[in-house]
This record gives C-alpha cells, sequence and structure tokens, in this order.
C-alpha cells in the first residue's frame, strides 16, 4: 500500500496523474491530509476517485489507540498504530509557550544506551518520513480547526540520523507552507552523535536546534553507557556539533543525564567544561528517568543542583530540566514499543 502522507506537493500531483487528475486535485487532497482526514472526509474530491484511491493507498499512516495523562503536570503519552501494526510512543508536553510533540523516528532503536528503554528491543524498522509526519497530524488533529502541536522534538524512540533520508524528508514535508508550515525554529532534533551525519545535516541547510546526547565527557563512562562511541568518538562527536553550529549559526544544546555514581561528580563536571570550551553551547541537565529493566539509578535532586551549580561556576550556560510524564512513564529516555493485549491495556 501507497502511503500518501509520504509524498511531497509535487510528487502526490503526479502520483495522481495515474488516475487521470488535474493538478488542482492534488492540491485538495494534500490539504485534506494535513488536516488527519481520511478519504470518506474529503467532500470535494471525486467520490470515484476516493474509492479507487482506497484500495491501493493510505491516507493516514498513525492512529492514536491510547492516551495516558499525568496526574502532576497534564503531560500525554500517545500509542500510535503504524498501518502495519507496529507501535511506537510520543508524548506532548505542555508550555506556557505551546505544545511541544515528541515525535518517534523508529520502531525500536539499535543505538543500545543502557539509560534508555527504546532499545530493549533492539531495531525493528525506521519509520517511513510520511508516519513520522502522521503523529503531528494525528495529534493536530485532536483539536479541530485549531494547531495542537506548536513545536516538535525528534526525540522519541530511534536515533534519528541513523534514519537519515525518511527524517530529512519530513522535515521537509513539516515546513512546506502547503502542509502544516511549521518553523524551523520550532523542531529540535537530538542524536546520540553520529558524527559523519551529523556533518552531512548540516550540509542540508537546515536550521533546526541541534542537540547532542552526551551524558559524560569521558571516554570510558560514555563508551560503558553509550556503545557509539565506539565507533564515533566524543571528540569527533563534539566537533560535529561545533561543525552544525558554524554552518548554521544556532546556538546547540548538550543532553547530559545525571546517573547516581556514574558521570555526577565534580571532576565529570570539569571535563564536561573542558570538552565544551568555545562553544556557543547550552547544557541541559536531566535526572534520570527511572527504566525498570535497568539497574541505573537517578542522582537525586540536591546533588543535581550542586551539579549545575559547579556547571554555573565555571561560567557555563545550563539548566535542570523539569521532569514531566514521569508518572506515566512518559519522560526522557522511558519510551518504547508496545502493544495492546487483548483487555485493551497497554504492555511492554
Amino acid at each position: 500500500m501507497i502511503i500518501l502522507q509520504d509524498f511531497n506537493l509535487a510528487e502526490l500531483t503526479q502520483y495522481l496523474t495515474e488516475y487521470g487528475c488535474q493538478k488542482f486535485v492534488g492540491l485538495q487532497i494534500y490539504g485534506w491530509l494535513s488536516k488527519g482526514a481520511d478519504f470518506d472526509q474529503m467532500t470535494n474530491v471525486n467520490k470515484a476517485l476516493r474509492e479507487k484511491l482506497k484500495e491501493n493507498c493510505i491516507a493516514q499512516s498513525v492512529k492514536i489507540i491510547h492516551t495516558a495523562t499525568s496526574k502532576k503536570d497534564g503531560t500525554e503519552k500517545m500509542l500510535f498504530q503504524l498501518h502495519d501494526g507496529n507501535l511506537v510512543e510520543g508524548v506532548l508536553m505542555k508550555y506556557n509557550y505551546g505544545n511541544t510533540l515528541c515525535v518517534s523516528t523508529q520502531v525500536g532503536c539499535r543505538m543500545g544506551c543502557k539509560f534508555c528503554a527504546s532499545t530493549l528491543d533492539g531495531l525493528v524498522r525506521n519509520l517511513s518520513a510520511g508516519e513520522i509526519l502522521g503523529q503531528v497530524v494525528a495529534v493536530n488533529a485532536l483539536t479541530k480547526g485549531v494547531r495542537n502541536v506548536t513545536n516538535v522534538v525528534l526525540m522519541g524512540s530511534g536515533e534519528p540520523l541513523d534514519n537519515y533520508d525518511n527524517v530529512v524528508k519530513f522535515l521537509h514535508l513539516l515546513f512546506d507552507t502547503n502542509g502544516l508550515g511549521f518553523s524551523q525554529r520550532n523542531v529540535s532534533l537530538s542524536t546520540c552523535g553520529l558524527a559523519d551525519k551529523m556533518k552531512q545535516f548540516a550540509d542540508e541547510d537546515f536550521s533546526v536546534n541541534m542537540t547532542l546526547s552526551l551524558h559524560s565527557a569521558d571516554t570510558e563512562k560514555r563508551t560503558e553507557i553509550m556503545p557509539i562511541t565506539k565507533q564515533w568518538s566524543i571528540h569527533q562527536a563534539v566537533d560535529a556539533l561545533r561543525y552544525y553550529f558554524n554552518k548554521t549559526k544556532r546556538r546547540v544544546i548538550v543532553e547530559y543525564t545525571l546517573i547516581d555514581g556514574v558521570n555526577d561528580n565534580y571532576s565529570d563536571a570539569l571535563k564536561l567544561k573542558q570538552l565544551l570550551s568555545g562553544m556557543s553551547v547550552h547544557v541541559n541537565l536531566i535526572r534520570l528517568n527511572a527504566v525498570k529493566e535497568r539497574k541505573l539509578l537517578a542522582t537525586d535532586t540536591d546533588h543535581a543542583k550542586k551539579f549545575l551549580a559547579w556547571l554555573e561556576k565555571m561560567g557555563m550556560s545550563a539548566t535542570l530540566r523539569r521532569q514531566m510524564g514521569a508518572d506515566i512513564d512518559g519522560a526522557c529516555g522511558q519510551l518504547r514499543r508496545r502493544y495492546i493485549n487483548e483487555k485493551g491495556a497497554t504492555n511492554e
């Protein structure tokens, strides 16, 4: 089956010529797809055409089949079902400035980070560009006529740059003014440090916010918790981050998950300062969010604040991220592949 959300407007218009359609029909259907409409809802499109398209195509590649809402902060975690039955999770976080949707780019992940739930089942498959876009469209469709999602972060299940071509096309679709028309400044991409892909991405002339999941400035420690370090060293990843900054002139972000007794002492803070010296970079500290299959523990709040104070005293720009969605396993590092059992409950 063909996923129509994978097409940009020109591709969709070209595809529809196979059905004898004029160009304006492509624009009509493209608009409907961006609104989350299925074929039966495309009321200004010829019914006979819609029936033909149903036989070969999928209009909406993603469905929300379960939502859990945090009682603490209103964060919503969605279970998305893909057209082939695979499942991924996404999280809608609500802030004063708007609503941020964390989207997944892969079913599972093969990076093997020790603190992350997404990688427990390995990589099942990549999401297509339309399936990534479909998550945004599905959440927007919950509030008809009002954009529910104002910001997008590629920080869900999967390593975005390990699904490079589909992620790049997704971004082009997301920014298309004929569709959702997002601003690049409202989009962030997080990577565990695929240095070659980071540089390639910089050369695409995007200006999204680039975030490097670093989590340790010590090679031995980072290799233990992030096996990708064996392939791309800390210095290679940071050099690629510098390259992105130099190309875009956008301040970059380093994510640093604080793990009790692993990467949270003063020497870790000092190494982080030395590694990032001379960069226009902001450090986003995150207290580890629990994953029941892992034995790692979070740095306690008081010590996390002390670590933040060390960085600030060294002259670094840093904040301690507010935990959101932890009571529904929707916080950073907790998203995973799930399935629905016969009673309709979600399970790992």
